[in-house]
């Protein structure tokens, strides 16, 4: 209705169909009247500014002094709800204001709709990965009315494992970790119970075979209500491996073979991260990774855990939990990247608990010396600094050295998106945007980015609300706060003492620490003096906390709350005028000093 009578207003003035206004722009592509352009506004040199730029002609008149001007000023208020000026459409779709208008100019979809391509594409997103990250950014989209289809295949790994939509989190990281986490806990419970009063004679032991079906009836449970969130919002969810053949093109492959083209507007890529294997003879034929452990249908009896990232550890430690022997093979330092000081405390906890280190090794050979389930493995090591040469004999090897970003095979290059060859790593901007403007990557696979679900979740949501909903919003990369769920969990927000004292210097940052004892390991007597906690402040900015680190219990509940208040700008003195909750790991706090 409001076209009709635009376009009936233009006819009785005689006026002709390429002219622009001070306060009314028309823009009609030369061979067709469907791509138009209306923009109503007293202000409006940028957006003037941008048309002429894209060599867009326009003639001026002035709307606000036309007989029937204020007229439709009001059909414009009564058809956008937009009362701040300019009001910008382009092919009979709304843009919005002047910051929309070179918003969209930015991303691409400025000139797509004045093109008029944008009606031609079968989805307004496409998003390629049904990890955390990709179902939160689809699920906002859809429900801020837009046209969405998630693509989301595993690729079984070497020993054939699969799993169901939702990503690593849920099917093989953070989920049955934590749950396999706690079932080792439970066996110190027990025998921190007798110390309590608790008396049982009955021999205790651990059933694999229990634990992996309840984790995994779990995990499929979620498996399904993802689905059923997609459905229920209207996101076509196609189980089959995307690949890009254009850049606003991609194939589909099912598990059959069968191809399927698609196009869209905008994709967003959250394909993840693998695990990275050792590139040794016989580590794709004999051993697994975190990708296997959580299903493994046998226990997996002695094992050699070669690694000493957060994954290494986190899954040597509740191995060792359950009962099992566990060693650990350390090339270098553990947990890159954290703080050494806590990343040692926790790897001398482990030890202690019957955890063993090989330090300054790496593997060089893996051979298979009985099939079975478990069977037996011969695994032969080289040290780091000298020529020695060890073996072992492991009924299982678990490799944890780190993953690689699943970018290599969905043909980025034949969309034009920039990758870094080194790490596979995908640099973005501020607003997740690739090099290519129609193209987001969010989650893992991005160039020095947090690789955490959360992380993942935040940035996928926030992208759909600037896409689709005006929001300026950005996802915020500094502070967040994280856990590693060893066996004496490691929970840490902001800078480690080595980054800040690269960043700051030594003279410039200050360091308040404690050892602490729960009161939950006080009638055990378990683990005196292991539990410590530090804050790093920088003296140049009112002692503000730019480093928190917490190994003890509950570390992840603990560090939650001092990450919201770092976000805040929390200063020690701030931190020192709280009152703690008595009596709480958390109020290590008045002991920091």
């Amino acid at each position: 209705m409001f076209y009709d009578s635009l376009r009936r207003w233009l006819w009785s003035n005689d006026l002709p169909l390429k002219q622009c206004f001070v306060n009314l722009l028309l823009i009609v592509k030369e061979s067709s009247e469907s791509c138009w352009c209306l923009l109503y506004s007293g202000t409006m040199n940028h957006v003037k500014d941008l048309f002429k730029e894209l060599k867009v002609e326009c003639n001026v008149v002035e709307l606000d002094l036309m007989e029937e001007g204020t007229n439709y000023q009001e059909m414009l208020l009564e058809m956008t709800g937009q009362k701040t000026v300019p009001n910008v459409f382009i092919n009979k779709t709304h843009l919005g204001g002047c910051d929309n208008t070179l918003k969209a100019h930015k991303d691409g979809s400025l000139q797509q709709l004045l093109s008029g391509e944008n009606e031609a594409y079968d989805y307004d997103l496409i998003v390629i990965g049904g990890g955390s990250g990709g179902l939160a950014c689809s699920k906002e989209s859809a429900n801020l009315g837009k046209k969405v289809m998630v693509l989301d295949y595993v690729v079984p790994t070497p020993k054939g494992t699969s799993w169901g939509l939702g990503g690593t989190c849920v099917n093989v990281g953070c989920i049955p970790k934590k749950l396999m986490h706690q079932t080792a806990l439970l066996s110190t419970a027990m025998q921190d119970a007798r110390k309590f009063g608790w008396e049982f004679d009955e021999t205790v032991k651990h059933n694999w075979n229990t634990m992996k079906e309840a984790v995994n009836n779990y995990i499929g449970s979620l498996n399904w209500g993802y689905r059923v969130a997609l459905r229920d919002k209207n996101v076509n969810y196609v189980n089959a491996y995307a690949e890009f053949i254009e850049p606003h093109k991609i194939k589909a492959t099912n598990k059959r073979g069968k191809e399927t083209f698609y196009t869209a507007a905008k994709f967003i890529l959250a394909t993840g991260e693998r695990p990275r294997y050792l590139g040794i003879p016989g580590d794709r034929e004999y051993c697994i990774t975190s990708d296997d452990l959580f299903s493994l249908s046998y226990c997996p009896g002695k094992t050699l855990v070669i690694g000493a990232s957060y994954v290494a550890l986190e899954c040597g430690g509740f191995l060792a939990g359950l009962g099992l022997d566990v060693t650990v093979m350390v090339r270098s330092i553990l947990l890159r990247g954290f703080d050494q000081d806590m990343a040692n405390r926790a790897g001398e906890h482990m030890e202690e608990h019957g955890v063993k280190f090989l330090r300054k090794y790496v593997p060089v050979k893996v051979e298979e010396l009985e099939a079975g389930t478990p069977g037996k493995l011969k695994v032969t090591a080289k040290s780091t600094e000298t020529d020695e040469i060890i073996e072992g004999e492991y009924n299982t090897v678990l490799i944890a050295v780190g993953r690689d970003a699943c970018t290599d095979k969905i043909g980025l290059d034949k969309a034009g998106v920039k990758v870094n060859p080194k790490n596979g790593k995908i640099p973005v901007n501020d607003e997740e945007q690739t090099n290519v403007p129609h193209i987001y990557a969010i989650g893992d696979i991005l160039q020095d980015k947090w690789e955490l679900t959360p992380v993942a979740i935040q940035a996928g949501k926030l992208l759909a609300r600037r896409l689709y909903a005006g929001s300026k919003a950005k996802c915020d990369y500094v502070n967040v706060p994280t856990t590693v769920f060893t066996p004496l969990e490691y929970g840490a927000c902001g800078l480690s003492e080595e980054r800040a004292t690269e960043l700051y210097g030594q003279e410039n940052i200050e360091v308040f620490h404690s050892l602490f004892w729960p009161l939950e390991f006080t009638l055990p007597n378990r683990d005196n003096n292991k539990c410590y906690a530090k804050i790093i402040c920088n003296k140049l900015d009112n002692d503000r906390v730019i480093g928190f680190h917490y190994l003890g219990p509950n570390a992840g509940e603990v560090t939650q709350g001092f990450g919201a208040a770092m976000k805040c700008g929390a200063t020690k003195e701030q931190l020192d005028g709280t009152i703690g909750i008595h009596p709480t790991c958390a109020e290590v706090r008045r002991q920091l000093c």
